[in-house]
């Protein structure tokens, strides 16, 4: 807050006893628009303050909010924790939750957020120009911030890549023995599923599930970094992966044997998800949280947002990071990615039916 100066001056030109009497009033005047002053002032600094619950972890956001910060003055207090435990926190806390924004990964749980009403529609010029329709709600209640490609990944040493097509062939026995998925349980793999629902139905759907869930080389992994290091190590050779863990892995350990392979370049395209965000319903501070979400969705933002974690920036007029880049251009999927969202608990029952734990 800036500091309060009061100046008062006035000319000597009354007896003693009026000037006294005088600079009392002047004296309370002045202690009164101090104290206004001080009330605007805590007033304007509350109002430069966004509280974010983010489950995105500290080390992919903090360099963005601390840039936001240094450009802005606004100050940002987040806290991070999984997907689930944030939206149940936030429907307890209700109207009294702190929380001015929510940021997520996948549109199924962006989709569950909005459904149980714990975002606020948003208009926003910025926010529309920024992100293509089939990334962002179709009611405006919350917007992708940055892509991520769930894609196959497969061995260099025992695959051609003139032997994979698409995500339904992976069913085909060709691949039996052959083929590695993360567990049904994670929410990235639900989405893919209401994906294909939402094309081909539930029937096909579940014969296409089933045939990945007999074509397994091995029983489901917790995570794609496990299944990566598994098609290295030879236990199986093809998988289904988010493009970022594969440049992780690389990072780490340097040139695998083992690539990536963009599906369905001649049908539907990559499947394609977001993580993103939106203005909570019961916001302190909705603007400040608006100007920081289209802050996100722009700019130098945009680059640093998909840079750390290896994504793609969801606003098209950004340039990819060159390690992301050095995997080559796709066709993506265009349906609205709230598709995972909508069909999810089809999805969840399906993989059950299948066997696919």
């Amino acid at each position: 807050m800036k500091d309060i100066i009061i100046r008062k001056s006035f000319p000597f030109v009354f007896g003693m006893r009026c000037c006294m009497r005088f600079k009392a009033t002047g004296v309370k005047t002045a202690v009164m628009g101090f104290l206004a002053a001080l009330t605007l002032g805590n007033a304007a600094q509350a109002a430069s303050e966004v509280v974010v619950y983010s489950a995105r972890a500290e080390q992919l956001i903090k360099p963005l909010f601390d840039q936001y910060t240094k450009e802005t003055g606004t100050k940002i207090t987040f806290i991070t924790d999984a997907e689930g435990p944030l939206i149940a926190r936030l429907e307890a806390e209700g109207a009294r939750t702190p929380a001015d924004m929510m940021i997520t990964v996948d549109a199924g749980n962006l989709w569950i957020a909005a459904e149980k009403n714990l975002f606020r529609p948003i208009e926003s010029k910025v926010l529309e120009d920024a992100v293509p329709a089939q990334f962002q709600d179709s009611k405006n209640r919350w917007f992708g911030l940055s892509l991520r490609a769930r894609t196959i990944v497969y061995s260099t040493e025992r695959v051609k890549p003139a032997e994979l097509s698409t995500y339904e062939d992976l069913a085909d026995k060709k691949w039996d023995g052959r083929l590695c998925l993360r567990t049904s349980k994670k929410v990235y793999n639900q989405s893919l599923v209401a994906t294909l629902i939402e094309r081909h139905g539930e029937a096909k759907t579940e014969q296409i599930v089933k045939g990945w869930v007999d074509n397994l080389a091995t029983d489901v992994f917790a995570n794609d970094t496990a299944l990566i290091e598994a098609i290295a190590a030879g236990q199986c050779d093809v998988g289904i992966v988010n493009t970022y863990y594969f440049g992780r892995l690389e990072q780490e350990k340097g040139k695998l044997p083992a690539k990536l392979f963009w599906p369905n370049q001649n049908t539907t395209g990559v499947h394609v998800n977001v993580s993103g965000a939106g203005v909570t319903t019961h916001a302190k501070h909705p603007e400040e949280a608006q100007k920081l979400l289209e802050w996100l969705a722009k700019g130098q933002a945009q680059r640093i947002f998909a840079a750390i974690n290896m994504e793609y920036p969801v606003n098209e007029n950004t340039k990819w990071d060159p390690i992301v880049e050095a995997w080559g251009e796709f066709k993506a999927d265009e349906l609205n990615v709230e598709v995972a969202g909508k069909r999810q608990v089809e999805a969840v029952k399906l993989m059950d039916r299948a066997g696919y734990l």
